[in-house]
């Protein structure tokens, strides 16, 4: 039986995602599919719209067989992170064949290229890395233009596009992780990843889905965008206030934290870098808490963004303040190590069978039940408990099952039927 592996998000899954699963299993002649998501918050530093339990819902009805939780320590980084825990669990499965991954090149050949001299990235590269940053240009910007310089004939246009970015690094995760996993790749159709117009009759960005849902409120004009099954859990956790969340829910838990923190507190946590946090402290007082639009998250990112700072870095540092995460926990010799287990999240009768194969071969232990003795055993489940937590303060009325759901809430599961 072979089995193909996705890294994902589903913040919600629409049409593109579909086509895309649709498509790996294709090309890699897969029977069964695991996907690696996302929990509570993602790679852009942003709460999900929907939680992660009704996501990996939409991924088993969508027709994944396994849906594993990428741990929120690698689920919020830049793309060399995120990349490398995503495909450190896959690795870690013991059973994953391939990794298939959406690209706007769809081309494989020049990204394993590049991959291959980057692997253990070079001096020469670490040098023009430097020359670039000095300049001002934000991380990405600077890391592509610096792989240029160091390679010739690599466009760095082409290699910034965000899922061009991260199909070269999980690349290298796969050479640095000496993994067998074959990697494939399927051109991006009809819609960029940041893309806010639609302009198809059928396939949108998540980034457009979302605008509408926070600029118009309505679920209806998704229809055209998304399978019915995530159109069936959208309505329901619409209706139970569990969704759409965005980052102006957590407004006044993140006002908390930068008010308590110092200056000397707010360095310690993970993403606050280059003396951010004395801008931190210098913007707060400028926020207006009432009148005008009141989006104070959105007010505060615009006081704090420069050209060094995209929105994403500055989201990322403002969520691991929320969140309380230091860069001790979250250094890179810590994050190195990969994931240290596989929550699972949800699974159909099909996935059942794989979890049987990966209990005989997994490299980590498997946990499909989490209580407080597994969480206090590893700091990174721990932290995603908190982040569940954390994420239902944006409901319209969290219970205390919402705060704890983590210690409550089986792994979904499908019947043949669904």
């Amino acid at each position: 039986m072979k089995t193909t592996g996705l890294i994902v998000e589903y913040n919600p899954l629409h049409n593109g995602h579909e086509y895309h699963f649709l498509e790996s299993k294709r090309v890699s002649g897969a029977d069964g599919t695991i996907a690696v998501m996302s929990g509570q918050f993602l790679q852009r530093g942003e709460p999900a719209m929907v939680g992660k339990w009704a996501r990996a819902e939409m991924a088993l009805r969508m027709g994944v067989d396994l849906v594993l939780e990428l741990p929120i320590a690698y689920s919020t980084q830049p793309a060399e992170w995120f990349a490398y825990g995503a495909v450190s669990a896959l690795h870690a499965t013991g059973i994953v064949d391939s990794l298939c991954f959406g690209s706007e090149s769809g081309e494989l050949q020049w990204l394993q290229a590049v991959a291959d001299a980057m692997c253990d990235e070079p001096e020469a590269f670490q040098r023009a890395l430097q020359d670039e940053l000095k300049t001002g240009l934000p991380y990405p910007a600077a890391y592509s233009r610096a792989i240029a310089r160091h390679l010739p004939g690599v466009d760095p246009s082409e290699l910034a596009k965000p899922n061009n970015t991260l199909g070269l690094h999980y690349l290298i995760a796969l050479q640095r992780l000496n993994s067998s996993i074959k990697p494939l790749t399927i051109t991006r159709q009809k819609s960029g990843y940041n893309q806010t117009e639609i302009t198809d009759q059928s396939i949108a960005s998540a980034t457009a889905l979302r605008r509408i849902l926070f600029e118009r409120g309505t679920l209806e004009e998704l229809v055209p965008f998304v399978p019915s099954g995530t159109m069936k859990v959208l309505q329901r956790e619409t209706a139970v206030g569990r969704a759409p969340i965005e980052w102006e829910h957590y407004a006044k838990p993140l006002l908390l934290q930068l008010l308590h923190h110092s200056t000397h507190q707010l360095a310690e946590l993970h993403e606050v870098t280059e003396g951010l946090e004395h801008r931190i402290k210098h913007v707060l007082p400028q926020l207006s808490l009432s009148g005008g639009s009141g989006r104070i998250v959105e007010q505060l990112i615009g006081l704090l963004k420069t050209k060094r700072y995209t929105r994403t870095k500055l989201q990322r540092m403002l969520l691991r303040i929320l969140l309380n995460q230091t860069k001790a926990q979250l250094s890179p010799a810590v994050l190195r190590q990969g994931v240290p287990y596989l929550r699972v999240l949800g699974f159909s009768p099909a996935g059942r069978h794989l979890l049987k194969r990966m209990k005989h071969v997994s490299k980590v232990p498997i946990i499909t039940n989490v209580n407080a003795a597994s969480s206090e055993a590893y700091p990174f489940l721990q932290m995603d408990v908190q982040a569940t937590s954390v994420y239902a303060l944006g409901f319209d009325a969290a219970t205390e099952h919402d705060l704890f759901r983590d210690y409550y809430e089986p792994p979904v599961q499908l019947s043949q039927s669904e």
